[in-house]
């Protein structure tokens, strides 16, 4: 399939091949679900902890008889019941980490840039070419490109000047080719790529690409 590239000022370059692999790949719901849920789930510390009848500071005695007062069977001053006492049933720190083989991760990224690509929100841009590292400068140039809300800027490597000049524009981040992730790219309105992260996208993600050593058939992941 081919995209549209566009230069800084907004106005069309040219067209650009890229590879159905990675941006025409049919969506598998289940499969983005599951990545989604995988990611914010591991992103969990898990240390939340509330204290149990037995971590609670407080005498272990029975507060009062058990008969002829008059007034409910009390236990001690620890119980969930009592101002101060324990918390019943609360959480307790566990792991959250969940697992998903390689392939499947892989393959709700391509769902998700494929997603991007066939309604509209994926955006190509040949460079950002941004003589200074100044906000004023990037927010020129989303605003000549028609992009607003949030956006995900993907660039081929780390490149120091746009994320200082992203920074301080509220609703809009930056992130290495090879750092794409589900969450990030479903959380954006708009994903800007320069063709240099499109390149970079396709050697990592496409699927005869993505097998170890390069031996073998291709094994296509969708």
């Amino acid at each position: 399939m081919q995209l549209p590239v566009h230069n800084v000022t907004g106005e069309f370059a040219e067209n650009v091949e890229v590879s159905d692999d990675v941006f025409g790949v049919p969506l598998r719901e289940g499969v983005v679900h599951q990545a989604l849920v995988m990611q914010l789930a591991n992103r969990r510390q898990g240390t939340v902890q509330t204290k149990t009848r037995a971590a609670v500071s407080g005498s272990g005695k029975k507060l009062y008889a058990q008969k002829h007062t008059g007034r409910a069977r009390r236990g001690d001053i620890t119980s969930p019941l009592l101002r101060g006492g324990a918390i019943a049933f609360g959480p307790q720190p566990r792991e959250h980490r969940q697992d998903m083989p390689k392939r499947m991760r892989r393959l709700a990224l391509r769902c998700v840039l494929s997603g991007k690509a066939a309604d509209g929100g994926l955006k190509v841009v040949s460079d950002l070419g941004l003589e200074e590292s100044k906000t004023k400068e990037l927010a020129r140039i989303l605003k000549a490109l028609d992009i607003s809300g949030p956006v995900l800027i993907a660039t081929s490597e780390v490149e120091p000047g746009v994320v200082q000049a992203a920074r301080n524009l509220p609703d809009v981040s930056t992130t290495p080719a090879a750092l794409l992730n589900v969450a990030d790219v479903l959380s954006c309105r708009t994903l800007l790529m320069t063709v240099g992260a499109v390149r970079r996208a396709e050697e990592l993600w496409t699927p005869h690409k993505a097998r170890r050593g390069g031996a073998g058939p291709a094994v296509l992941e969708s």
